[in-house]
């Protein structure tokens, strides 16, 4: 089987599905951004064929890529993980003739707009929502809806360009800065209260052979805001019981709406007063190096698990259920370079065998930006058989670990 895989090495994480397609005996002709000689020794060895042009996304320089590999060998599949490679890697796929995700299916999922029009079609319940391409249209929106509201880019992943617009100044505010008002057209729904959760499935042939679901602590929107949070996202291992039957129920309906046939998704809810609504969906693995929360709660190799979904369509592991785990981002009290840590020794001698993953960058590296996400700075993975349980670990971890930055 020979797969083109784009981007091997960053982020991290990418390198474990170069790991897993090798493991299952892929041939794997990769087309990165980066040098050869940049990529990880382990890396370079599982990779069959490395292909550099200056940018994945210019689909000229990756549709050359893509012909050289095939001049060599037959190509079977062509492979992405991130967000914004996705709408260049089906354009070019479907114009070299390789199997996978429809561009189609690539631009429902990417453009919130038009993903929102064909489930609500579908029946799925969802918030009010539209498309405004100016001050008039956002106010006319207001007026049918009422405040509060949210603006995003039509192609936004997570609270990237995202607001939360509570009145009309705010309103006439978010217009000029998100460039509404200028004319760029953007997304605009009705803002929903309640907890916000995911809904992640590996999907074959269009059916869902694993699915896992997670809480945010708070929601997205508050957490990429505010520095003094320490945000958490939970995964469950009561993924199969009754209280999780109208989420896994609404998660396939939409796979099915959207036509995916065999890749990863991440889909977002709310759940409130009014409900459970869908909020959006992504072709593609969650972020926040989440996968691996999977694979430590589920004592399983997910990765491994895509890979024989994308080469042979199939998977072979159940996952266990064991565990509850969850990632909890420790940000810096300012911006600056780190200085030091207060809490963690407290911290690991306490629950250091609950402990799956962790980083924290060495004292003098430049901390990063609130807004560039939970594993943007330090973090700390941690794994417990009671999903209440390990929220209160997490919330200790949060109350006592201090990142100095000066």
């Amino acid at each position: 089987m020979n797969i083109i895989f784009i981007e091997p090495s960053l982020p991290n994480n990418q390198r474990e599905f170069v790991r897993a397609l090798h493991g299952i005996g892929a041939n794997i002709y990769s087309v990165g951004e980066r040098p050869y000689n940049w990529l990880d020794p382990e890396t370079r060895g599982w990779l069959t064929h490395y292909q550099q042009i200056k940018s994945v996304t210019d689909e000229g320089a990756l549709e050359w890529a893509v012909r050289d590999a095939q001049s060599k060998v037959w190509i079977d599949r062509m492979e992405c993980t991130i967000e914004a490679h996705q709408m260049p890697a089906a354009h070019v796929r479907e114009r070299c003739g390789i199997p996978g995700t429809s561009s189609r299916t690539t631009y429902i999922c990417r453009d919130k707009v038009a993903m929102k029009d064909v489930l609500r079609n579908a029946g799925i319940p969802l918030a009010a929502s539209g498309a405004v391409a100016s001050l008039a249209e956002a106010r006319d929106f207001a007026t049918r809806v009422g405040y509060p509201l949210v603006i995003k880019p039509r192609d936004s992943a997570g609270a990237a360009g995202t607001y939360r617009v509570n009145s009309e100044n705010e309103l006439e505010h978010v217009a000029h800065q998100s460039g509404v008002a200028d004319g760029a057209s953007a997304a605009i729904e009705e803002f929903i209260e309640g907890h916000e959760g995911i809904y992640d499935t590996l999907t074959v042939s269009g059916e869902v052979r694993h699915e896992f679901i997670g809480h945010y602590y708070p929601g997205v929107l508050e957490a990429m805001r505010h520095r003094w949070i320490s945000p958490q996202l939970i995964s469950t291992n009561e993924v199969e019981s009754d209280r999780y039957a109208e989420v896994r129920e609404m998660g396939r309906r939409v796979n099915t709406a959207l036509g995916i046939e065999t890749s990863p998704t991440h889909m977002e809810w709310f759940f409130g007063p009014k409900g459970l609504k869908f909020s959006e969906i992504g072709c593609r693995p969650p972020g926040v190096g989440q996968w691996d929360s999977y694979c430590h709660g589920n004592e399983f190799d997910l990765y491994r698990e895509w890979a024989l979904a994308v080469c042979h369509h199939t998977t072979d592991v159940r996952p266990s259920r064991r565990y509850a785990c969850g990632i909890i981002a420790l940000r810096p009290d300012l911006d600056g370079r780190i200085a030091g840590y207060e809490g963690t020794d407290r911290i690991f001698e306490k629950y250091g065998d609950h402990v799956v993953g962790q980083h924290f960058p060495e004292p003098g590296t430049n901390t990063q930006q609130v807004e560039a996400g939970y594993m943007a700075n330090a973090w700390m993975r941690v794994r417990h058989e009671e999903f209440d349980v390990l929220k209160s670990i997490l919330n200790e971890i949060g109350e006592t670990i201090k990142v100095r930055a000066h």
